[in-house]
């Protein structure tokens, strides 16, 4: 005999089942991007949203712990879980990791990051070259890396980072100051489809090395050089070999002079210039600027 119970057991289920599920799933599924927290809550209230939202990959593509004191730890946790096997995008800014964890991930977690396209170690200040060569040997797809101020990544790093991921578009080293133009040719060596660079304060890099990315990597359409006060004219006119060239960035380039800015007007589809504390720039290089990049929007 079934008891009442069992009957508004049923009924409910039967009401998650056709009602609410679909109606959450339909909400979830049109949100452009959906807070990990509320979907793991989500997650524990009914055995049947579980089911349907474990079952849509999309849900699960992006894992976040920035600024996490034990982002390592939970990193390699959620990874264990099958619904992330096919993660996209890691973001670790400020988080606490470690070389170690970045070990454990290619050796026990390996297969969820054949999919990985943009990892995030920003100010994970604890990862060095072994970290780095652990991580993108598992990561074959990766198009987006940062890890702006690190001071104990070196050329090896980048050496080894351009080996294994070799289909990098978008590459930040903010801050970097290790790297020298060794590492400068490696990124110039290996990746002709580069399309965002971010130098700011690597500070130990001359006009070699970049001379060799503005040869190498003319497809870029964002250019960082802020804060790098040695490099010269030499390598400043070689900016117009970048025809796709939108932002560029050259505060505090002291050595910057009318001569060299008149041949980066030359970038036509320029529509953010940072010339601030460019103290060697005048009216002149100015001007140029002003008649040759028809479509530039802001000038600092």
């Amino acid at each position: 005999m079934v008891n009442g119970h069992d009957v508004l057991r049923r009924e409910n289920d039967l009401t998650w089942r056709k009602e609410i599920v679909p109606r959450v799933f339909q909400i979830v599924s049109t949100r452009i991007s959906l807070p990990q927290r509320d979907l793991i809550t989500l997650l524990l209230t009914s055995p049947w949203l579980n089911q349907a939202l474990v079952s849509c990959s999309s849900l699960w593509q992006v894992l976040d712990f920035h600024e996490e004191s034990n982002a390592g730890d939970r990193l390699i946790r959620a990874l264990k879980l099958p619904r992330y096997h096919h993660v996209r995008h890691i973001n670790l800014e400020f988080g606490r990791i470690e070389d170690e964890h970045l070990h454990l991930l290619k050796n026990k977690r390996s297969e969820s990051l054949q999919d990985l396209e943009t990892l995030n170690l920003n100010v994970c200040q604890k990862i060095s070259d072994k970290g780095i060569q652990a991580v993108t040997s598992v990561c074959p797809n990766l198009k987006s890396f940062s890890i702006y101020w690190n001071v104990r990544v070196t050329d090896l790093g980048i050496k080894k980072l351009s080996q294994n991921c070799r289909h990098l578009v978008n590459l930040n080293l903010s801050g970097c100051q290790s790297i020298t133009d060794v590492g400068l040719n490696s990124i110039a060596d290996n990746y002709p489809e580069l399309e965002v660079l971010n130098l700011t304060r690597c500070t130990k890099l001359t006009d070699d090395g970049l001379q060799q990315i503005l040869l190498k990597c003319s497809k870029l359409q964002s250019l960082n050089l802020y804060a790098l006060s040695r490099f010269t004219d030499e390598a400043y006119k070689k900016i117009a070999l970048l025809p796709n060239l939108k932002f560029l960035d050259l505060c505090g380039a002291q050595n910057l002079s009318d001569q060299g800015l008149s041949c980066i007007a030359e970038c036509k589809n320029l529509t953010d210039l940072n010339l601030t504390w460019c103290v060697r720039v005048t009216d002149v290089g100015v001007e140029a600027i002003a008649q040759g990049c028809s479509s530039l929007e802001f000038l600092r």
